[in-house]
Order: C-alpha cells, then structure tokens, then sequence
C-alpha cells in the first residue's frame, strides 16, 4: 500500500501484541506503528481511514488483554521521542502521552514539586494513566485531579485543546475514549524535596508489600466495588492460587490474574468469568473489569 511508504515512523507487520502488554499475552495485529511525530500521526490516520482499517491506541500496555487470534486492526503506539516530551514551568508540567509515569514523578520531584506520589509505582504511560484516570488502588482518586488541559486528536485528526470544563473523570473512567491523547497540562505543588521522597517511598512499599509483581500481569483485573475491594471479596471466595491453564489469581493479592507461563487471552477470562460468578453467588456483588479486554 502506498501510504505506507509515505510514514516516517516505525512500522511492522504481524506484530505479536504478547511483547507489548505487561501481560505477555496477545496474538498479531495486522500492523503495529510507531509514527515519528504529530504529522505522521496525522497522515497515519487519514491513510488507514482511506482504507477502512480500525485502529487501537497503545501505551504502555498496562491495563488491557488483547486476544490470541490474529487481529486485523492496526495498533498505534505513541512511543517516539516526539510524544515523550517533558516541559515545565512553574507549578505545571506539560507531559506527552507517551511518557512513562516513572519519569514523570522523578523529573517532577527533582524540581520539588509533588502532588503526583500515588501514582508511584503504576507501570503506565501519562496518555493510558488520564484515558483511565489510574491511581491508588482502593481509592477513587486519580491522575484526573491534577489535570489542567489535555491535548487530543479527534477520530478525524483534528487537532484541539480540551480544558478542565470539557473533561469528566470518573473511578478509573473518562470521557477521552473516542480521542487520541496527545499530552496533558498538569497541576502540581511546590513541596520540599525530602517530603516528597518519603511519600514517594510510602506509596512504593505499599505497592510492593500488597500487590504482585513476581509475574505477568495486568495489575488490578476488576474496579473495586463501593461494598469493599475487590480483592478481599475474591479472597474470601477462597480463590487465591485457583488456577485455569496458564492463568492463575494470585497468591499474595486476589485482584491480581497472573500469567504463568504462556498463558492464553482465553483462559483469562474463563478466569475472569469464574471469579465474577463466584463473587456474584456469595456476595450479590457484580464486578466490573478494570483491564481493558481487546476483542
């Protein structure tokens, strides 16, 4: 096809989506594409429109089980220097979607600014973390509450600048599905160096004492319920270490789904399935996915 010869960014053919997710599980997507910059996004989603492709938007592949079978959709990475831009002044930073979070807090924290240290620890990208407004596990608070401005494409590739009236957030919801985002304007708050420090540590040990990340995973599988989290209801279902092919949930944190070794999409979420029935009978609870499953 001829628009491909006209990107400037990275493009692969039959890419296994398994070395994209944390997860380690998907089959092939019909095109895998890392565009150069915001034209070749541009271009990118005028071209695969002309030939009636859908496409996804990847970031760092924390939160989402793709299928085994093959896809025919193309998948769009923002993983080019371009959207990993960081820029700050005063108590703001502007953060392209493709930064990691990691670096984020890090840069933010040099500088002496926090605000942001319960995101510590979430292995995601700033375009994922506001698409699902990610933050500390059983709280409702998210990375929504620092956001100022964010910077989209619309499914048309027009650029435009949605302000803090224009956006929603809810408990790891938006209402940012049906864009691209392309960066973010975030409010911070000037704060000694040492305190921020101790905050980031205490939310690090937390992170690490309570979840598991001895093996693949997509983090938190279900939205925890306003009864009690997610998890403890699980855990009381006596399903901690119940296991279905190469997926088990885990050991040391119930709302954990783990990978094995070459555990499939399908078994995953004949787990899922299981954990919700179960939850469902003994409680009246009905959970809710927090990964998101590409069909």
């Amino acid at each position: 096809m001829n628009w491909q010869k006209n990107l400037k960014g990275k493009l692969r053919c039959n890419e296994p989506l398994k070395f994209h997710t944390t997860f380690k599980i998907g089959g092939p997507c019909r095109y895998f594409i890392e565009p150069k910059d915001l034209a070749d996004l541009k271009l990118l989603i005028s071209s695969l429109k002309s030939y009636n492709i859908a496409f996804r938007i990847l970031g760092a592949g924390s939160n989402i089980l793709p299928k085994d079978q093959a896809s025919n959709k193309a998948v769009i990475c923002l993983n080019s220097s371009y959207f990993k831009k960081l820029s700050f002044s005063g108590n703001s930073v502007r953060a392209g979607a493709g930064v990691l979070l990691n670096k984020l807090i890090l840069s933010a924290a040099k500088r002496g600014l926090g605000g942001h240290e319960f995101l510590a620890g979430i292995p995601g990208t700033v375009g994922g973390a506001i698409a699902m407004n990610a933050g500390k596990s059983h709280e409702s608070r998210g990375i929504g509450g620092l956001v100022i401005y964010v910077e989209v494409l619309d499914n048309c590739g027009n650029l435009k600048r949605l302000k803090r009236n224009d956006l929603k957030f809810g408990y790891r919801s938006s209402n940012l599905g049906k864009f691209i985002i392309l960066s973010a304007g975030l409010k911070l708050k000037k704060e000694k160096r040492q305190d921020i420090s101790g905050k980031l540590k205490d939310y690090m040990d937390f992170r690490r004492i309570s979840q598991d990340y001895s093996l693949p995973s997509a983090g938190c599988v279900f939205k925890n319920p306003p009864s009690q989290p997610a998890g403890k209801l699980i855990d009381l279902c006596g399903l901690k270490g119940k296991k279905i092919g190469g997926a088990s949930v885990s050991k040391k944190h119930a709302n954990f789904i783990v990978n094995c070794g070459n555990a499939k999409s399908a078994e995953v979420l004949r787990l899922m399935r299981l954990v919700k029935n179960s939850v469902k009978r003994k409680f009246k609870v009905g959970l809710e996915p927090e990964i998101r499953i590409w069909r």
